[in-house]
């Protein structure tokens, strides 16, 4: 393969990519995941073919780079337009975030050039290797899953069916298995595409499947309400302008009780203050429960070490990114802080070392760094169930939804439905908040949980159990939304992701470790390393 032919593919890797992740075109949203999804993976491994794994790591970190400097060129928009970072910082700060999935890219690269070098580089091991290294982003250095690839094949009815089994992971499987046979079938490997391809559609079977022997919808269900304020980032803090951003959400609570909304969520912060320190606005938000008789889930600034009967410290004070529930008659009954924080957004890691240099993006919540909750658990909505009993929820905020193992510990903790508050004012009008409804909508179907995204500035969203968006808003619209969400059984036994979390990511590390043992044996024995 010539260099330049060699630099096409690598490129045509990049732009798929980019076009396999929901987009904004107008007023309509670009998604072009089902097809993409296939193609990206075999145009990365058409651009790999051939090469020694060392070039195929640099190569691979090349295209990772030019791949995901594109999908997340929205830090641009975080850094620069609400960070109001210099822009070049803003250019950096793409870059260094697209370098670590870029690295991630690199070692794909490196291993399935590897494999290929020993014989063992088929449709099944490399799909193996690409779902471990997808899995291996969800919480190396942290983790950043964004754009992982099986989010791309969403709206794939059958082996979106696979994800309380598997997760998200289970569809990066599928999207790499159909790539690699498609690469196999262009690199002349007739019966490896023809294995790869029976395997995929194996897959598609089972989902089929899955979906056709799903029992009816949960019998019990209550009307929820999302609010969607649309409070401009840039003046969400303001002093002047919280008075104005109270009344918003009130008058939107009203109308959404008015339609018959039993729960009612705010997005996350939308609160510009704490009702842990400000006694008058916690008395208010007690006072619109009791008013609208909903429950409200209220997302605001958690702050421990304060006494407010003092209305003085009462020790170290501590910020958290906080989510209140106020019941219509015993007032605020709980509060769920968030317990994944957003790197360099709401804490700066190794602050002793960088923090002279670098600061947090979210400074609104606290001048330093944002406190993180101690685990996702379920909080009880006093009264919320049918018949008026307490509804066990899970309250996700914002970043917690990117990472399937934390979202699955809602539902395993007894939370009958989800409730996910947001703030996507940051992304500007680009593909993020979009990308980020899909990710949501992967959550539901993990768990088999009913999710209502409230969203500041949207996409806020009804999403039913098995990851369908019933309804939606547009985004920087006020507006909300009343349904009724199912609500899964009491006695329901959570699914096989829940119980088990990522077996099969699990399963493919052990597959690839398999492969690369009969691939160096098979080396060791003198096989046609080619």
């Amino acid at each position: 393969m010539t260099g330049r032919a060699r630099a096409s593919w690598l490129a045509a890797y990049a732009g798929l990519t980019f076009l396999a992740f929901p987009h904004p075109l107008g007023e309509r949203v670009l998604d072009l995941g089902t097809p993409l999804a296939f193609l990206a993976p075999a145009a990365l491994w058409r651009g790999l073919a051939g090469l020694a794994p060392r070039a195929a790591l640099r190569a691979g970190f090349a295209a990772g780079l030019a791949a995901h400097a594109l999908v997340l060129h929205w830090i641009y928009v975080v850094t620069v337009t609400y960070g109001h970072a210099w822009p070049p910082v803003g250019v950096v700060a793409v870059l260094l975030l697209a370098s670590y999935i870029a690295a991630f890219t690199a070692l794909l690269g490196g291993a399935s050039a590897w494999l290929a070098a020993r014989g063992a580089a088929g449709p099944l091991a490399l799909a193996a290797l690409w779902t471990a290294v997808d899995h291996l982003r969800s919480f190396a250095l942290t983790g950043f899953p964004w754009a992982t690839l099986g989010y791309a094949l969403h709206a794939d009815g059958p082996l979106r069916a696979l994800a309380p089994f598997a997760g998200v992971y289970g569809l990066s499987f599928a999207a790499a298995l159909g790539g690699a046979s498609l690469a196999a079938f262009a690199d002349g490997r007739r019966r490896a595409a023809l294995a790869g391809a029976a395997a995929l559609a194996a897959l598609h079977g089972v989902g089929a499947g899955l979906l056709a022997a799903e029992p009816p919808p949960a019998a019990e269900q209550v009307a929820v309400a999302v609010l969607q304020g649309n409070i401009d980032q840039g003046r969400k803090w303001s002093t002047a302008a919280a008075e104005e951003t109270l009344r918003v959400y009130e008058e939107l609570t009203r109308s959404a009780a008015a339609r018959g909304a039993r729960i009612v969520a705010w997005p996350e912060t939308a609160v510009p203050g704490s009702p842990d320190v400000d006694r008058r606005l916690r008395a208010r938000l007690e006072a619109l429960a009791r008013e609208v008789g909903a429950t409200l889930v209220v997302g605001a600034v958690g702050v421990d070490g304060y006494d407010p009967a003092r209305a003085g410290q009462a020790g170290p004070l501590a910020y958290y990114d906080s989510a209140y529930v106020v019941d219509p008659g015993a007032g605020v009954t709980d509060r769920y802080d968030k317990a994944h924080l957003v790197p360099f957004g709401e804490y700066v890691p190794l602050r002793a070392l960088i923090g002279r240099f670098v600061s947090a993006v979210a400074t609104g919540i606290a001048s330093g760094d944002v406190s993180a909750g101690a685990a996702p658990r379920r909080a009880a909505l006093p009264g919320a169930a049918p018949g008026g009993g307490d509804l066990p929820a899970g309250i996700a905020i914002c970043y917690e939804l990117l990472f399937p193992d934390l979202m699955r510990r809602f539902a395993a903790d007894g939370a009958r439905v989800l409730i996910a508050i947001t703030n996507d004012a940051w992304y500007g009008r680009t593909g993020a908040p979009h990308q980020f409804l899909v990710m949501t909508a992967l959550r539901a179907a993990e768990s088999r949980r009913s999710v209502a995204r409230a969203a500041n500035t949207g996409v806020s969203a009804l999403i039913d159990a098995r990851g369908t968006v019933r309804s939606r808003t547009r985004i920087f619209e006020r507006d909300f939304l009343v349904g009724e969400v199912e609500l899964a059984a009491a006695d329901e036994r959570p699914t096989f992701y829940v119980r088990h979390g990522d077996v099969f990511a699990w399963a493919c590390w052990a597959a690839l470790a398999a492969a690369a043992l009969h691939g160096a044996r098979r080396r060791g024995g003198g096989a046609d390393a080619a």
